[in-house]
């Protein structure tokens, strides 16, 4: 644990002017001490910050005293990504939501750390605009963490990620610098594009204080529909027949029948229980385009073994489709307390050899195995269901997760597609990169942060560091 001199607290309070936004109290640290991840950590000390000046005050502050800092929006993060892992300080960005402005001739939007992410589309909205990124924490999470992470969400599949959508960005150097890149325009190629070296980095090379966000037309219209299928597998393969027709949906989301049965016990919604899998797809586009396609859809799906094809008649039946897709984290945590969230990507052509990993995986653990996510972009969140308080349970889950990891690199895969690295992932860095691609992250951080006061103890291993889920 990190250790505060007393005169570096007094200067830091000075800074911050008001009391409020300082928070010692032992009740106000154990609530930034977690996450919606595993794990707490207490941090010594919680600043909140509201603008630019202020947080690079901190940061020379911190950087002065070798104080860790840790940024932090909402704590929606699965991967441990604003724990306090050594001590130190905690920024709460999430008081900083004074500005979102929408410019809609340069189809951009300015924002705080602070702003919601789906207060973005919904302001985009009001001028026949759109901000996809769209991570199903949108309604809590801020975008600033959702910068940090690079986050995804359902309309990946045909928009991309966070970062595809951040032109511009001001954020503060671990030495307590503000800086900006890039800017309003589109197009930007001067010198290194570190913009996108920022986004992702999960707060270890600098903090970010504002974004200018690219927004895009908002479609005409959507469809959606739920594919039902008896086999795991041939869900997969339909998915890539699907892609491979020549049409894009937008959205192509799949629950293994695990989550299909934990959503009709939380909320019954008429889901087909006898389905080993059903896929959620949704087009959009101009009206007669869509439902041409959607025809498509259904002679494709039928043809790879969907046993049902149920289009939504309208805005309330898409709602009531889509709903059952939101239920499933709150359904499956009724079944066992300790949920285990993972984001395991593999390339298209692979997601039917996946489905079937995770099958003797689940199989050979014994282990109470969820699968849903992102199918369409190959973004597949194994959520294993556990009790903490089993250690010999949790010894068996971190040895499945090991190997969910080892199935989707040795695929051609990645670790993440959109939680981060943060401390779950760490330990299984080098199985992607290899020694040599992660020793030049390391210098790229160490080049940045000599001190290492920024997040630090995420994403990099430490010597020896492995998983460990349990406490026996």
């Amino acid at each position: 644990m990190a250790d505060i001199p007393f005169d570096c607290l007094q200067k830091l309070k000075e800074l911050m002017g008001s009391p409020k936004r300082v928070l010692e109290e032992e009740a106000d640290l154990f609530s930034f001490s977690y996450d919606a991840s595993f794990g707490t950590y207490r941090p010594d000390l919680v600043l909140q910050p509201v603008t630019a000046e202020e947080t690079a005050g901190i940061v020379r502050l911190a950087n002065e005293y070798k104080v860790p800092l840790y940024p932090r929006g909402r704590g929606t993060s699965l991967s441990g990504g604003p724990l306090a892992v050594r001590g130190g300080i905690v920024l709460d960005f999430s008081l900083w939501n004074d500005k979102l402005e929408i410019f809609p001739d340069d189809m951009v939007a300015v924002v705080s750390p602070g702003v919601l992410t789906a207060m973005i589309n919904d302001e985009a909205g009001k001028f026949g605009l759109m901000y996809p990124p769209d991570p199903s924490s949108a309604h809590v999470s801020t975008i600033g963490g959702n910068l940090a992470e690079n986050s995804g969400g359902p309309r990946g599949l045909k928009y991309g990620v966070t970062k595809d959508y951040v032109i511009g960005l001001e954020f503060v150097t671990p030495e307590g610098e503000i800086i900006r890149t890039g800017g309003r325009t589109v197009k930007n190629v001067t010198g290194y594009d570190l913009t996108k070296l920022i986004v992702g980095s999960e707060g270890t090379l600098g903090i970010i204080t504002e974004a200018v966000l690219k927004l895009i037309p908002k479609p005409a219209a959507t469809k959606t529909a739920l594919i039902s299928f008896q086999d795991l597998v041939s869900s997969g393969r339909a998915i890539s027949k699907v892609l491979t027709s020549g049409i894009l949906p937008s959205k192509m989301e799949i629950m293994d029948q695990a989550s299909v049965l934990a959503v009709e016990q939380y909320e019954p919604l008429g889901l087909p229980l006898d389905a080993e899998a059903v896929l959620l797809l949704e087009l959009d586009g101009h009206p007669l385009a869509i439902e041409e396609e959607m025809k498509v859809v259904r002679e494709v799906c039928t043809a790879t073994g969907a046993s049902d094809v149920k289009i939504a008649g309208n805005k309330a039946e898409e709602q009531e489709l889509w709903r059952a897709r939101k239920l499933v984290s709150p359904a499956i945590v009724r079944i066992k307390p300790t949920k285990i969230s993972e984001d395991a990507t593999v390339p298209r052509s692979k997601i039917p050899d996946m489905f079937a990993r995770l099958k003797e995986i689940r199989d050979r653990f014994g282990i109470h195995l969820v699968v849903f996510g992102h199918a369409g972009d190959g973004n597949l969140h194994p959520n294993i269901i556990a009790d903490q308080r089993d250690s010999e349970e949790m010894k068996r889950v971190e040895q499945a997760v090991e190997e969910i990891f080892k199935a989707a690199v040795e695929l051609g895969g990645t670790l993440s597609g959109e939680h981060g690295i943060g401390v779950m992932k760490s330990p299984f860095m080098e199985m992607e990169l290899g020694q040599a691609g992660l020793d030049m992250m390391k210098r790229i951080k160490e080049a940045w942060d000599p001190n290492n006061i920024m997040n630090p103890g995420k994403i990099f291993p430490e010597p020896g560091q492995r998983l460990v889920l349990h406490n026996g």
